[in-house]
């Protein structure tokens, strides 16, 4: 679900992009560099959360922690990627600030997932850690009595 709200703001951003290109007057140049800029970072994203949502459905609809922790890493750094273009060429491409503010939001909920993952699977690692170490205490178990209780 988080994946598929990530995806509808990014295509959000995309037509409020190409809208402001054609709405602009621009130049053709100009709007087919632009859109040709803007399509290989929106590929990048998209790339990713594809192998995030085939993650979550090969676990039964849950993304699974430890892989999506740095998946959503990479997707964080992606839409930076793409704010950052939108930030440097506002005015070059005639970018509207819609598609600023949609990836702006992107990067704040990917960041949040991202870190909520990573928590996790540091939890998760931990606990295999502890559980590998005889339960976290140093201590071996306890064995339980022979015979007849």
């Amino acid at each position: 679900m988080i994946a598929k709200q990530l995806t509808l703001a990014a295509f959000k951003a995309a037509v409020f992009l190409s809208a402001g290109l054609i709405l602009a007057g621009t130049s053709t140049a100009i709007a087919q560099d632009c859109n040709a800029d803007v399509g290989v970072l929106m590929k990048k994203r998209m790339d990713l959360m594809e192998q995030l949502n085939a993650n979550a459905k090969a676990n039964k609809g849950k993304l699974d922690p430890v892989a999506g922790c740095l998946k959503l890493k990479a997707l964080v750094v992606a839409d930076r990627d793409i704010l950052a273009y939108f930030s440097k060429n506002k005015e070059w491409c005639a970018i509207p600030d819609e598609a600023s503010n949609s990836i702006q939001a992107d990067v704040e909920k990917t960041t949040g997932v991202a870190n909520q993952a990573c928590m996790i699977a540091a939890q998760m690692k931990k606990a295999q850690e502890q559980a590998a170490a005889g339960g976290g205490l140093g201590e071996k178990p306890q064995k339980l009595p022979n015979g007849p209780l």
